[in-house]
């Protein structure tokens, strides 16, 4: 077994080490992940916050001025927004994850022209909660095929998908 294998991400590279998984970025795309996102995910709830907070209040003008369908549309994408929140507040953006924190890796395939293929990797973290990290894969345009499959192949090899 080689010390490090790697695959990459949506936004750089994963390296698999024997003791730890080490996402990095990398490129364009990585440095403004890098900027917009950070290690916390907090600052895009945020926004997405203040995002559902607008429509909830544009679509209330609206209503208020007799419009119908744009309280309606505005309502409904700020309950899709607010859905994204609560299902987001166990995901982590860490960098680095223990390999012996690691309960459990699932592979969510792609829907062709929809998603992308990614990771999801449940971990314990220093407070002892259990968080999800996403591992997103490349896209369609990117070659995500093959990279899809260089990068389960080296998950199972390192037995961390079963």
């Amino acid at each position: 077994m080689e010390s490090e294998k790697t695959f990459k991400t949506k936004t750089g590279f994963c390296h698999i080490l024997p003791d730890k998984i080490i996402l990095t970025r990398d490129g364009v795309v990585g440095n403004v992940a890098k900027v917009t996102v950070g290690n916390n995910i907090a600052r895009t709830l945020v926004i997405y916050g203040a995002i559902t907070v607008g429509l909830f209040y544009f679509g209330y003008e609206a209503y208020k001025n007799g419009q119908t369908l744009q309280p309606i549309l505005f309502g409904l994408i700020g309950l899709y927004l607010i859905y994204g929140i609560v299902s987001s507040l166990n995901n982590s953006a860490t960098p680095t994850i223990d390999r012996e924190k690691i309960k459990d890796v699932k592979l969510k395939k792609a829907i062709k022209g929809l998603t992308r293929s990614r990771f999801e990797v449940l971990f314990e973290d220093e407070n002892g909660k259990i968080k999800k990290r996403l591992i997103m894969l490349p896209g369609s345009l990117t070659d995500g095929q093959n990279e899809t499959e260089n990068a389960v192949e080296i998950m199972r090899e390192e037995q961390l998908l079963k």
